[in-house]
């Protein structure tokens, strides 16, 4: 789909999750199925699909997968083998526009989300797995003049703030003086913006998400670098 052609996400899309929310069981989604693949499945595919375009132009190496399944758009379905919470549906929309190597969320990623009470989006890294940590905090150590320029560029930092864990001290290896040891402690490498309901119902809303994720090219480029994939 054109970008330009994407009319926005319908207000019965939030409606959807909401009601879910409230009535989150089988025999209720069972019963409203239908509603679901037309208020939610089809625009949020519809909407990767749009963003496939402007995306290429700028991190060419992240995809957009408009598929149901093993594409950007995350499963409705929770894995609830593990948790306390049993209910069986995620109350949200998920997008992950991930690295064309990338395999899991904690991949680098541009990610969208939308749910009954927010609307925001997240670039970065959630979670890196052990090695693509290290290799980011040696990065910040042996380039922080770099570090500095992406961390704090300003279309950046006008738009998305910081987020994610950290841990209470310094980790191991590491000087615990070093001018970027609360970067260094940093177990996500993520940067969140907030939008709200009203910002994705428009016509622009992919052009609007394209120029945030675009805002955050120099944070991206020094992740991909740290973890030798090309940005």
């Amino acid at each position: 789909m054109d970008s330009q052609a994407f009319p926005g996400f319908s207000p019965k899309l939030v409606g959807f999750l909401k009601q879910l929310k409230k009535n989150n069981n089988r025999a209720w989604f069972n019963e409203n199925k239908d509603r679901y693949e037309v208020d939610v499945l089809a625009p949020a595919l519809d909407f990767i699909d749009a963003m496939a375009d402007p995306l290429s132009r700028f991190a060419p190496h992240f995809v957009a997968i408009p598929k149901r399944m093993g594409g950007s758009l995350m499963r409705v379905y929770r894995d609830t083998r593990f948790s306390k919470d049993k209910t069986p549906y995620k109350t949200n929309v998920g997008v992950q526009f991930r690295h064309e190597h990338g395999k899991d969320v904690h991949a680098p990623g541009y990610y969208f989300h939308i749910d009954p009470d927010q609307v925001f989006l997240g670039v970065g890294i959630w979670h890196p797995a052990a090695d693509a940590l290290g290799r980011i905090r040696d990065s910040i150590v042996g380039n922080p003049g770099n570090w500095k320029r992406a961390r704090d560029n300003t279309a950046f930092r006008a738009s998305f703030s910081l987020g994610g864990q950290s841990l209470s001290r310094p980790p191991r290896g590491y000087d615990r003086d070093h001018s970027y040891i609360e970067d260094l402690k940093r177990k996500d490498f993520i940067a969140v913006m907030n939008m709200n309901h009203g910002d994705i119902q428009g016509t622009d809303v992919v052009s609007r998400v394209a120029t945030a994720f675009k805002s955050a090219t120099p944070w991206m480029r020094f992740l991909c670098r740290a973890n030798d994939v090309q940005f």
